[in-house]
Order: structure tokens, then sequence, then C-alpha cells
């Protein structure tokens, strides 16, 4: 390596903003007492240039300069990239877990 740069891999959650991306990272580790593997996500946000990067996509992300108040990772590289269909049914099921929560709303206030 040319420099030593923390570089993590995740999936792209959101895409919504111009020349940016959210990427969760998940990291699995052993509970101390429980010995149980316990899963944590963390999401960051990551420059992408050229706006094409889809939903879903694994990506490779390297730390940067701040490039903004939140923005200090730009990616890298597209490791595996979703098909047209798979973002389809991404973005289906994105929609109905918000309309699952807009319709919960709605009985509560009856």
């Amino acid at each position: 390596m040319a420099n030593k740069r923390k570089r993590l891999v995740g999936r792209v959650v959101s895409d919504k903003m111009d020349k940016t991306v959210t990427v969760a990272i998940e990291r699995r580790s052993l509970h101390p007492i429980y010995k149980k593997v316990v899963s944590s996500t963390k999401k960051v946000k990551a420059h992408d240039e050229s706006n094409s990067i889809p939903l879903g996509a694994v990506v490779q992300i390297v730390e940067s300069k701040p490039l903004s108040k939140t923005k200090r990772w730009v990616v890298e590289k597209v490791l595996e990239s979703t098909t047209e269909a798979e973002q389809a049914v991404l973005e289906e099921e994105l929609s109905q877990r918000h309309d699952e929560h807009g319709e919960e709303a709605d009985d509560d206030s009856e």
C-alpha cells in the first residue's frame, strides 16, 4: 500500500444525496461474557464524484480529509454492483417499510 489510510468495506444504503452515498459498515464481534456473535452497524457518508453507485452495491471506502461537516470518506472502488431488478426490489422494500410506518402512525391516532 502506498499510504496508511483506513479502508473499509460496506453496502450502500442511500444514494439520494448529490455526490454522496451512505455506506453501512457491519462489524461482527464475540460478546466477552455470553460468547455470542454480536453484529453492530455504523453508517458513514462517502464521496461519490460520478453519482453512479447504485443502492445496494458493495463498495470499498478510504478515509480522506474532511469534505463537509459529516463526510470524511471517499468511495475507492465498487466491489459488487446490484442489477436493475435487485435495485427495484430494494427500493420497493424501502417504500413498503415507509408505508407501514405511516399506517402505524394513523392507527395510533384513532
